[in-house]
């Protein structure tokens, strides 16, 4: 038997419904028996009789299918009822379920790649790895249009029910407007197959103990999922290749849409799996690989939980009361992360959520055998590069620290004893100290080196205390200008750190960093990846500060259908004709030059001037800085020499940046805000993250973008 629903569901009238559900049961038996005399009377009816209860046992088969049911949830949108179906195969396996004759109390059906569970006798959606609101879910079959959209609504289960009777009876007898009540006093009429309408109640009808008429607007009934517009997805691949923990920025909100980070990563997510169709079929049809999962991390919520809300609440003034709630519940977060007790609390949270995720998404998922990468948004990126500096290899924790007394990432050049001595207005000095060979250790002048948050010159464990231990009356320096936190210990190795619209370059400068070792890389993590958009406001740039003094362009990342935007393609074009249209100009008027300066021969004789012209091209190409000053040998150069930027990202670039659109070209002040929080949605943006994950699998795209 099918495990109905529990509690809360619609009942019917008793005086209407139930009778009803007795008029069909009595019609159909008088159908029955009727065709069971017309047997006994004539039990070999001729080839030519054509009796009407014959004609309808003989179409019922052909005319009456049953419906074929599809599980939905109900999601809060906009303060409205949304119901969203569930994808092809978790329905299935919710139906399954449903008629498998066990008791569905207690019977859980994980759902959405395992990032859901839905109790069956409850019927109830529940999040697994976030705090969510739990969602109804119902099994339906018949819809009716809502009020002020186009979007259809099922009804109840049990009426749901009742309708498909009705209809079964209409089609086999062939009687249609039937005429039901719903148990909200709402009128569903099913006049034929393809027409059937739902009235509103009528106002104040209940007061007298009238019955319902037809008034108001009617809305379009539909049976069967198959017969609304509504997008039923396929559903995920079972196997899971690789695990990606996605950190948010400042605020709740990370678009302008104003969603959470739990809707912005499954937008990322949808990205991915539609990319890995078209860009890695090969790979996929031979079984290769199967999808990425990406799970978020949400630090905002246990950090506004703690009650300095309602710390600020009490100072902050009353007026333009929006934008100073929006300030403290969002752009304060930055404040808060420079804060020793809150960036203590943050890092805390952001670990420990990443190590609790890990931990359950391996209890649900024990044949896993990928890797694990983390991706930071914004302020977010920070937060997990601070984190991963202050990682300790467990493999060789005092090899590295022996180590990392050679991993310099330092302030500049250290000042000699001269030039500290004329900082002190002591250079009369200098003599009688080189003299005695006094050097600055000595004196006492000498410059306490910077440690790095990186973990080089990463301080001993007992070192790792709260922010009221001290070091010559500051905060213990724990690196690139941070105040003393304890970093908590991550139980995986990340493989590969993804920034997005990162502000990490301007944190490390703004701390006091000048220049970062190009032998520095991450303890445990072997990659890393600056990503942003041109028109970013937040995003900065991290080679400069490995190789400060050269000066290139960073990569720039591929359109996914594999070519450059159209309108960069014609910027490029226009620049190089206007290039060479200046350099012929150039040759044009150096040739009338010369031609009018030369002196009057009548009798020139035609040797020299073939002389002359032959010995043009060899001096210009002799001096081509006189047609193009270096431009085109420089470029030349960028594209055949190789840029070193360390080991960060283990030797190959770090700092990517997308293509911008050709609308956005046109003001890029008015798209900067949109820029930074365009990453959720970038093809560009999920693409390289997963050639750069499946790289590591040795797996590679169908065809190399350009």
């Amino acid at each position: 038997m099918p495990c109905p629903p529990q509690g809360g569901q619609e009942s019917l009238r008793s005086g209407g419904a139930a009778s009803f559900l007795l008029s069909l049961e009595s019609e159909m038996s008088s159908v029955q028996s009727q065709q069971e005399q017309l047997s006994q009377s004539d039990p070999s009816p001729s080839s030519n009789s054509c009796s009407s209860f014959e004609l309808i046992d003989m179409d019922a088969g052909s005319l009456y299918e049953p419906v074929s049911p599809h599980w939905f949830y109900c999601k809060i949108i906009d303060s409205k009822e949304t119901w969203i179906p569930f994808n092809s195969e978790d329905s299935q396996q919710l139906e399954e379920a449903y008629n498998s004759g066990k008791d569905c109390n207690g019977r859980v059906v994980p759902t959405d790649g395992g990032r859901y569970d839905v109790h069956l006798g409850e019927r109830m959606r529940y999040a697994v790895y976030w705090d969510e609101l739990a969602s109804e879910v119902r099994r339906c079959t018949w819809f009716y249009k809502g009020d002020k959209d186009n979007k259809y609504v099922p009804y109840s289960e049990s009426f749901s029910q009742v309708l498909e009777e009705t209809y079964m009876l209409a089609v086999t007898l062939d009687e249609w407007k039937k005429k039901l009540e719903s148990p909200n006093r709402e009128i569903i009429i099913l006049h034929n197959p393809k027409l059937m309408v739902h009235y509103q109640p009528v106002a104040g009808s209940d007061d007298w103990g009238s019955a319902p008429t037809e008034q108001g607007r009617p809305r379009t009934v539909k049976r069967g999922v198959e017969n609304i517009s509504v997008d039923i997805h396929c559903g995920e691949p079972l196997q899971i290749d690789h695990l990606v923990f996605v950190v948010h920025g400042i605020g709740p909100a990370c678009d302008l849409r104003f969603r959470s980070i739990v809707q912005c990563v499954n937008d990322f997510r949808s990205v991915s799996l539609n990319l890995l169709q078209t860009h890695f079929k090969k790979a996929q049809e031979n079984q290769q690989i199967g999808r990425v999962e990406f799970l978020p991390v949400n630090w905002h919520s246990p950090l506004h939980s703690t009650g300095v809300d309602v710390d600020l609440q009490r100072i902050t003034l009353p007026s333009i009361n929006r934008l100073r709630h929006f300030t403290n519940d969002t752009i304060l977060d930055v404040f808060f992360y420079n804060s020793p007790t809150y960036c203590q609390t943050i890092v805390d949270t952001v670990a420990s959520e990443m190590n609790r995720i890990y931990t359950l998404f391996l209890q649900r998922n024990p044949d896993f055998k990928g890797g694990v990468s983390i991706a930071g948004h914004s302020l977010g990126s920070l937060i997990l590069f601070d984190i991963l500096t202050n990682q300790k290899d467990s493999l060789g924790d005092i090899d590295s620290e022996k180590d990392s007394l050679n991993i310099v990432m330092d302030q500049g050049d250290t000042p000699t004893l001269e030039e500290d001595l004329k900082k002190l207005q002591l250079s009369e000095f200098f003599d009688i100290f080189e003299k005695e060979k006094v050097d600055k250790e000595a004196l006492g002048i000498n410059r306490p080196t910077l440690q790095p948050a990186s973990g080089a010159n990463i301080p001993k464990e007992s070192e790792f205390c709260s922010s009221s231990n001290t070091r010559n009356g500051d905060y213990l320096d724990v690196g690139i200008g941070q105040v003393s936190v304890k970093y908590p210990r991550l139980i995986y190795k990340p493989e590969i750190f993804f920034a997005f619209g990162s502000p990490i370059g301007m944190f490390l400068t703004v701390r006091g960093l000048k220049r970062i070792d190009p032998n520095y890389r991450f303890p445990t993590c072997k990659g890393f990846f600056n990503i942003y958009h041109p028109f970013d406001p937040v995003a900065y740039r991290i080679e400069p500060m490995v190789v400060p003094g050269v000066e290139f362009e960073p990569m720039l990342i591929p359109h996914h259908k594999g070519r450059k935007r159209m309108h960069l393609e014609l910027r490029e074009g226009l620049t190089r004709m206007s290039m060479d249209l200046k350099n012929n100009l150039l040759g044009s008027l150096r040739m009338a030059w010369k031609s009018f300066t030369r002196a009057p021969y009548p009798a020139l004789q035609v040797s020299e001037a073939a002389e002359e012209t032959e010995a043009e091209p060899e001096s210009t190409s002799e001096k081509p800085s006189d047609v193009n000053p270096e431009e085109t040998s420089v470029a030349d150069k960028e594209e055949v020499l190789p840029i070193n930027v360390g080991m960060l990202n283990g030797g190959q670039r770090i700092d990517y940046v997308l293509q911008e659109k050709p609308i956005e070209s046109f003001n890029e002040y008015l798209f900067a805000l949109q820029s930074h929080l365009c990453y959720w949605e970038s093809e560009d943006t999920v693409l390289l993250v997963l050639k750069e994950i499946y790289q590591t699998q040795g797996i590679f795209l169908d065809q190399p973008l350009q």
